[in-house]
This record gives C-alpha cells, sequence and structure tokens, in this order.
C-alpha cells in the first residue's frame, strides 16, 4: 500500500509490490455522506423484516460461493496468503453468514417474559431493536471472515452498515460491498469507505449508532476515545497471546500438530493463533523435538508449495524482529530458525525455547510464525503463566482427561481442547477476549445482539384490584400488599 496522491492510494500485493488497485481517501466529509445514506436506508432494510433479510441474505451467501474462487484468488493478491487458505476463509464467513440469517428472528424477535406477583394483571415481553447504522473497522489479516463476522450479524438483525476495510485489503471491501449491492440494489444498505486513521476516526465521530472494530489494542483505545465524544457504544476486539498448555496426559501428535499450524498458519498472523506454549516438564522434551521437526518443514513463499505467505503489514516485520532479538538476547535459544529467518516479505518458522517470561516475545503479541515453548512444572503452574499476560483472547489446552478442569481455570474468552481455534468455525459460539484483548462478542446469539438493543415492554391485562403504582392507593391496599408479600416470600 502506497500514497499516490493527496486523495488516492495504492493497494498492493504484499509479495510481489504489484497494484492491486486504486482507491480513494475518504475525507470526513465523504464519511459523513456515507453515514447519512445509511440513515435513509436503514429504516427501509429494518421494515423488510426478518423473513425478507433472510431471503436477501442468503441469496447473498449463494453469490458468494458461486464467486468464492474469484474472491479467493483476490485475496491471494491483495493479503497474500495461499489461495487455498484464502478460500478456507470464505467458507469460514459463508457458514458464519448463513447462521446469523437462519437465526436472527429466533434470538431477537420478540419474547415472553413471567410478569411476576407485581405485575400479574400485565403481559411482559422483550423484543430486540437494530441500532440503525454500524460502522465497521476492519482488518487486515483475515479481511473477508472477521469484517463479515460484524457485518453479517449486524444486517441480519436490521441495520445499515458503513464498512471501512484496512488500507492494506480495500479491493477486499469493495468486492465484498458491490456484490451486495448486487444482491440488495434498492438502497444503499451495505457501503465502503476506504482511507487510512483520519478516515476511521471521522467513521467514529460521524453519528453511526454503534461501531464495532477489529484491530490493535491501541487502536481500539482511540476508537473508544473517539466514541466517547458521541457515547457511541462500541465494539472491540482486540490481538491475543494465546497460550497453548500440554498436560502429561496430552496426545503428543495432535498438540504438535495444532501447536505449529496454530502458530504458523496465515505467517502468524492470527489474533486467536497460538503464540504461547507451556508444556509440562514430563512431556517437555519429546514435545520440543516433534515441534522442532515439524516447524521445520513448513516455509512461506508466493510458490505453490509453500504452505503460507508474506506478512501483510510490512512493519508488523519489524516487530517480528525485535522479538526475536529480544529472546534470544535474554537468553532464549531458537530450536527452528532465528534471526535469519526475517526475510521480507516473508517470515520463516521460528521456535524459541527458554525465553524469560518477562520479555517481548512473551509478553507482547507478535503476529508471526513464531513460538515460545515453556517448561512448566506441572498444569497449576501452566495456568498461572498463562493467565498472567494480559491478553485474554483464546486459549489451547491438550489433555486426555483435565481438558475441561483446565479450560475452566483459563482467563480468556474461548478455548478449544485438544485442537487449536476450533471455537471460531462454530457459527453459534460467540467470539471475542476480556481485558486487552478487547470486549463484546460477534457470532453466536451474542454476537446479534450485540447489534440491537433490548426494548421491554408490559401491557395491562385486566385492572387490579390491588392499587400500588398510583397516588390513589390506600392504606389497605398497602395492607394487603404487606400480607402478599409475607405469603409469597416471608416463610
Amino acid at each position: 500500500m502506497t500514497t499516490t496522491q493527496a486523495r488516492t492510494f495504492e493497494s498492493l500485493n504484499p509479495a510481489t509490490g504489484d497494484v492491486v488497485a486504486t482507491f480513494p481517501v475518504h475525507t470526513a466529509e465523504d464519511v459523513n455522506a456515507a453515514v447519512e445514506r445509511a440513515r435513509a436506508a436503514a429504516p427501509w432494510w429494518r421494515e423488510l423484516g426478518y423473513d425478507g433479510r433472510r431471503k436477501r441474505l442468503r441469496a447473498w451467501r449463494t453469490q458468494l460461493v458461486q464467486r468464492s474462487d474469484e474472491l479467493a484468488e483476490l485475496m491471494h493478491r491483495e493479503n497474500g496468503k495461499p489461495v487455498e487458505d484464502a478460500l478456507g476463509e470464505v467458507v469460514l464467513a459463508v457458514e458464519h453468514l448463513s447462521w446469523a440469517a437462519a437465526n436472527a428472528e429466533k434470538v431477537l424477535g420478540r419474547r415472553r417474559v413471567a410478569p411476576g406477583m407485581l405485575a400479574m394483571n400485565h403481559s411482559a415481553s422483550t423484543t430486540y431493536v437494530p441500532y440503525g447504522v454500524v460502522g465497521v473497522i476492519g482488518p487486515w489479516n483475515y479481511p473477508v471472515h472477521t469484517p463479515l463476522g460484524s457485518i453479517t450479524y449486524a444486517l441480519a438483525a436490521g441495520n445499515a452498515v458503513v464498512f471501512k476495510p484496512s488500507e492494506y485489503t480495500p479491493a477486499l471491501g469493495k468486492w465484498l460491498t458491490d456484490s451486495f449491492a448486487e444482491i440488495v440494489p434498492e438502497q444503499p444498505v451495505f457501503q465502503l469507505i476506504t482511507g487510512f486513521g483520519d478516515t476511521g476516526a471521522a467513521l467514529c465521530q460521524a453519528g453511526v449508532d454503534k461501531l464495532a472494530f477489529t484491530g490493535s489494542t491501541a487502536t481500539g483505545k482511540k476508537i473508544m476515545a473517539a466514541c466517547a465524544d458521541t457515547l457511541t457504544p462500541v465494539l472491540i476486539e482486540c490481538g491475543g497471546k494465546d497460550a497453548l498448555i500440554v498436560a502429561g496426559d496430552a496426545d503428543l501428535d495432535a498438540a504438535v500438530d495444532a501447536t505449529v499450524w496454530g502458530g504458523m498458519s496465515n505467517a502468524g498472523q492470527t489474533c486467536a493463533g497460538v503464540e504461547r506454549v507451556y508444556a509440562v516438564a514430563s512431556v517437555y522434551d519429546d514435545f520440543v523435538a516433534r515441534v522442532t521437526h515439524e516447524a521445520a518443514l513448513v516455509r512461506g513463499g508466493n510458490d505453490a508449495a509453500a504452505q503460507y505467505g508474506p506478512m501483510t503489514m510490512p512493519a508488523q516485520i519489524d516487530v517480528v524482529r525485535r522479538h526475536i532479538d529480544d529472546a534470544l538476547a535474554r537468553g532464549g535459544r531458537a530450536v527452528v530458525g532465528g534471526p535469519d529467518s526475517v526475510q521480507p516479505p516473508y517470515v520463516q518458522p521460528v521456535v524459541l525455547v527458554d525465553v524469560p517470561e518477562d520479555s517481548a516475545a512473551v509478553q507482547e503479541e507478535t503476529f508471526g510464525p513464531t513460538l515460545t515453548i515453556t517448561k512448566v512444572r506441572d498444569v497449576d503452574e501452566a495456568i498461572e503463566r498463562a493467565n498472567a499476560n494480559p491478553f485474554g483472547l483464546g486459549g489451547a489446552v491438550f489433555s486426555a482427561k483435565q481438558g475441561e478442569q483446565i479450560a475452566d481455570r483459563l482467563s480468556c474468552g474461548m478455548v478449544s481442547i485438544n485442537s487449536a481455534i476450533t471455537y471460531a468455525t462454530v457459527p453459534g459460539l460467540p467470539f471475542g477476549g476480556v481485558r486487552n484483548s478487547g470486549f463484546g462478542r460477534i457470532h453466536g446469539p451474542d454476537g446479534l445482539r450485540e447489534f440491537a438493543w433490548p426494548r421491554a415492554v408490559t401491557h395491562l391485562r385486566y385492572p387490579s384490584p390491588l392499587k400500588v403504582l398510583t397516588f390513589k392507593r390506600t392504606p389497605r391496599d398497602v395492607a394487603w400488599l404487606k400480607r402478599l408479600v409475607k405469603t409469597r416470600w416471608g416463610r
């Protein structure tokens, strides 16, 4: 990505440097205009009802599937990941789109509630109301699946959406909005804005009714500050430093496979990827030997045989280099790769051992194809170290008998037992973290509820002989109320 003029910028293929396309740098005025168009379109989209929106979203799903090869090829060119991985991302996004469309009414539709003793002469219900206009700021590492985890759930809930993709993947954002417009040509329900940080900041202050952000913790804090001026509610999904725990009764073959894939796939550019491993002493040496063998077989590149592609954002290479150098300077050892693994635009696999817990490679998000593996005396120490990190996105546990118990003690939003990152593939599960990993959830029922606010309704069915909520109540009414409460709850 480079700037060609003051009002345009180029999206570049991270592997070759070739120009993918040129896009406008939208100003605050442009962003405000997009939000106003969305404001006018939102009532029309909402009034289609759940059934009408479901039909449109299913038609979009069909189009995404039919053109999945085209979308995957574009993702390969603009994001850098292998076409096969890109296709897998499209499939994952389609499954979540399908779930959101199918379940929105079930989750958000009117629900009867027991009125209780004091309002027994009323009916009571809850329904969910779409916010109106939702702004979405998406990331570059999973530029289709991740933003659609907010976009499709917001659309299914009845909102219009204004989407700002990463400046590294605007062509994919345009592809998505253009394809949706072919299915829904009547109104600008799903719009694109492109640009850099200033464009995203403008979206925060353009009057959207809610904003969903995925990105770094540092940027997430800026998003919150910008939205605070207008009390705009936010959903923040930030990075992670996810730990994988290997217990003494773990299936080591499965643990090694998940460790290498979870740490190296997508060039390690996965917010919920594996970055730290804690293996108990009884299996540590065997585990490290197996990981060393398997990780050495993995290679990043742009050819058909490569398992992952380039680093999408060039500046991230400097972060990875700094973490490797710091770990080695602090006494760590590289059993796979090392400083020479940094070969821009690629980083070849790096596995580090004996790295101090307070080093950058253990405490900060690396977002590259690196792993730290640490020996611990037992599962208790593994849990303690896993929870000591300021992030709290996901985690993984490998144990034949203790998986559930270990998972229950981890301070993070998601856990896979005897696999890695599997929770992200289940549409009905919420996705999100705690602490520095953000708050709020996408996916599942919780993800749908993020994009609608609850409305409580009571409806008088018949007058009550007991006057309570009125200045016309009498001492007799109060006496009857006291007697009723004692009968109901006083024994």
